[in-house]
């Protein structure tokens, strides 16, 4: 992120935390043809099918979850009267977008390119995104974390955008509650965590016996958004 994206994301005022917990569990998302939704999030995509509810020919339901996540979706018949198509900017947060965009191409998923923003740059002709309308291809050069994305729809145009996310901003997770959403997800820390070791034992010119500690603490500290161990 640029020096002056950092500084207006350090100068934004915090409102006073809620004393109460709220979990965002289900969005609602607009299809036309249920059964071939269902068909695209299930056997497509490869999420979880929690389950497929009808009360005679005029309601119907179903929720699917993508793999490690908290949150489920929910289409079907009567459940919105949003159009279908409508829902845009749905993200999902993968650690690993090559490899997940990969798996998702070899399901018969059309994914767009990986692209990234042009630093500073956010009005242009494409498809809006989180950082504006200016998508350039590639990866982020620098690999940086929330910088990466692709993007496809489902039948009905329903647009979902995926963003690769390595380090968390500080404060965006509490360090003492530290979870991996699947095992690829803990698989994909741990070679960050192995790279970075790797670095650590060039710095201090040997093996370091307490690799373990070391890896909790770089996994931890890097899913947190707080200082790296050195």
């Amino acid at each position: 992120m640029a020096q002056a994206e950092q500084a207006r994301e350090s100068s934004v005022p915090q409102p006073e935390k809620a004393a109460y917990t709220a979990k965002l569990e289900v969005l609602v998302i607009p299809v036309s043809d249920v059964d071939r939704a269902k068909e695209f999030y299930g056997s497509r995509l490869g999420w979880r099918l929690d389950a497929d509810y009808a009360h005679d020919d005029d309601f119907r339901v179903v929720q699917f979850t993508p793999p490690g996540s908290g949150c489920s979706v929910i289409f079907g018949k009567n459940v919105t009267a949003a159009a279908p198509g409508s829902a845009q900017g749905l993200y999902l947060i993968v650690s690993d977008i090559a490899a997940v965009r990969a798996e998702l191409r070899n399901r018969g998923v059309k994914v767009s390119e990986m692209f990234h923003g042009a630093s500073g740059v956010y009005a242009g002709p494409d498809e809006p995104y989180l950082f504006g309308r200016n998508r350039v291809s590639g990866p982020d050069p620098s690999h940086g974390s929330y910088r990466s994305f692709c993007s496809f729809h489902d039948p009905d145009g329903n647009g979902w955008l995926m963003q690769e996310i390595t380090t968390r901003l500080p404060g965006r997770i509490d360090a003492a509650t530290t979870t991996f959403g699947s095992a690829n997800d803990l698989a994909s820390a741990l070679r960050r965590a192995a790279s970075a070791h790797g670095e650590h034992e060039k710095r201090i010119g040997a093996a370091d016996a307490n690799w373990p500690d070391w890896y909790a603490a770089y996994m931890v500290a890097e899913q947190a958004g707080t200082e790296l161990p050195a």
